[in-house]
């Protein structure tokens, strides 16, 4: 084989690669030309677009993330509705919860103060309107306190305690409340030291806020605590015999201004349980909510032990 077949052979294999990446070239500026088309479209406000992709594209990689941002924002921008129409519902439940309430006790003491209702009428309009103002003020407390939870400005401390001791402290100052509504109560809390990692000021609002759950909605005569130490958790329950919750409901009642129209939470501002919930969860921990086979409800909060 001369110089010439050879130099025939090169121009050939020369001409195959340059017509192959002629070839690649306008498939690249086909698909960048589809890419640019997708995200004006995109920018235009399309989330649902996507950028169809073969496996041997060379704008593969490019492809597959834009459309990974492309599903990302959509997601994002699901939950930023979502949220606009928690906060919506957030409004129209705070202008309700504080009017009504703010209404009918700017009514009870403009009668006092005119004069409307005198001696004991008196004393009964103004023990009304003092439950009034105490309604008003935990459910700007609750309101308070979840705004802070959800921006994520709540302080927290976690320490070494002991759950049982902790909890015990926090049930003596229930039990008078529990005699004055007439509420039997069950506590079964092991005089054995079991440790977890707990922020007691957060651990407090849990337990208190379960237990006027009970109290306030259960419509029971009952109320039963008890503590189990497992291997590496500890399980808090809160029991009552009330009537429980519609089954449609329990999947939402730690939802955020959630309240059943069948069940207990005819006079709630619907945050107590949410803040539970958020509580329980800052601390690694879980909780749910089941009807009793024997009537009522159990919340199960489970720890985990420290170590």
């Amino acid at each position: 084989m001369n110089w010439i077949h050879i130099l025939l052979i090169i121009l050939i294999l020369c001409f195959v690669v340059i017509v192959y990446l002629i070839l690649k070239l306008s498939k690249v500026s086909e698909q960048l030309s589809i890419i640019e088309d997708s995200l004006d479209d995109i920018k235009q406000g399309n989330l649902n677009r996507r950028i169809l992709v073969r496996e041997n594209d060379v704008t593969k990689t490019i492809c597959y993330s834009i459309n990974d941002m492309v599903t990302n924002n959509q997601v994002q921008l699901i939950k930023l509705k979502q949220s606009e129409q928690a906060y919506k519902r957030l409004m129209t439940s705070l202008s309700h919860d504080v009017k009504t309430p703010l209404t009918s006790l700017v009514g009870y003491l403009e009668a006092v103060q005119e004069r409307i209702v005198t001696g004991e009428e008196k004393e009964e309009y103004l023990e009304v309107a003092l439950t009034k103002a105490h309604h008003l003020k935990g459910f700007v407390e609750s309101l308070f306190d979840w705004v802070k939870l959800d921006a994520k400005e709540q302080g927290f401390q976690l320490e070494r305690q002991d759950i049982n001791e902790l909890t015990r402290n926090i049930l003596t100052d229930w039990i008078p409340t529990f005699e004055e509504n007439n509420f039997e109560y069950n506590i079964d809390i092991s005089d054995t030291e079991c440790f977890i990692q707990l922020d007691p000021n957060a651990y407090i609002r849990i337990i208190n806020n379960l237990l006027q759950n009970a109290l306030t909605h259960s419509e029971g005569t009952q109320i039963d605590l008890q503590i189990d130490d497992k291997d590496h958790d500890v399980i808090v329950q809160i029991s009552d015999n009330g009537k429980g919750i519609p089954t449609k409901d329990l999947p939402h009642i730690f939802d955020r201004l959630y309240q059943s129209d069948e069940s207990r939470s005819v006079n709630g501002n619907g945050l107590g349980l949410a803040i539970a919930k958020e509580l329980v969860l800052l601390h690694n921990g879980s909780i749910s909510a089941n009807n009793s086979l024997n009537g009522g409800m159990t919340f199960t909060i489970i720890f985990l032990k420290a170590l």
